[in-house]
């Protein structure tokens, strides 16, 4: 198996989640109102899966071997925009996250800015993941010999293996900060 493998398999638990979103989006923008829990399992989704678990292989592993290669300027610049484009979700997420907040405190003005930041986000995972696997994946597998392949695919269920720990070890230093 190629080291993109596990990474593809994930766009399809992302797409599924978004999917998800999609619907809950179009009954919320009817009804004017939102599920903050849903919310909340929305963003906990894109943080821990999407993000901590995906794009950190991506970032953390893929990019930094692919980094160290000779690659041509278009892929140089299509991994540039990926990372950006994590970056550009954080941010998205991050900002629903604010918006949900002052809309459980009451705040009804924070609707359009929920709605807005979850259609961004259902326009946002599908263009991003097309770029990835039709565009990128393939073609930068050329330049690992098949031992860093190997490698790569080692160290990513690594990561996923060790992952879970981190995850619940920052929730439980965060509960005994509170």
């Amino acid at each position: 198996m190629l080291p993109i493998g596990p990474l593809m398999v994930e766009h399809r638990l992302i797409e599924r989640m978004i999917g998800v979103i999609r619907k809950k989006v179009e009954r919320w923008e009817q009804e004017q109102k939102i599920d903050p829990d849903f919310i909340d399992e929305a963003v906990e989704f894109i943080r821990l899966y999407a993000d901590q678990c995906h794009h950190g292989k991506e970032e953390d592993i893929l990019f930094r071997d692919l980094s160290k290669k000779s690659l041509p300027k278009d892929l140089k610049k299509t991994m540039d925009e990926l990372v950006e484009e994590h970056r550009q979700g954080r941010k998205t997420t991050l900002e629903l996250v604010e918006a949900k907040s002052r809309y459980v405190r009451g705040d009804l003005e924070a609707l359009p800015s929920i709605l807005d930041r979850l259609r961004f986000l259902i326009d946002f995972y599908p263009r991003h993941i097309e770029k990835e696997d039709q565009h990128f994946f393939r073609p930068i597998m050329d330049y690992f010999t098949a031992e860093e392949k190997e490698a790569l695919l080692q160290e990513g269920w690594e990561f996923d293996k060790n992952l879970i720990h981190q995850i619940f070890k920052a929730k439980v230093g965060r509960a005994e900060k509170e």
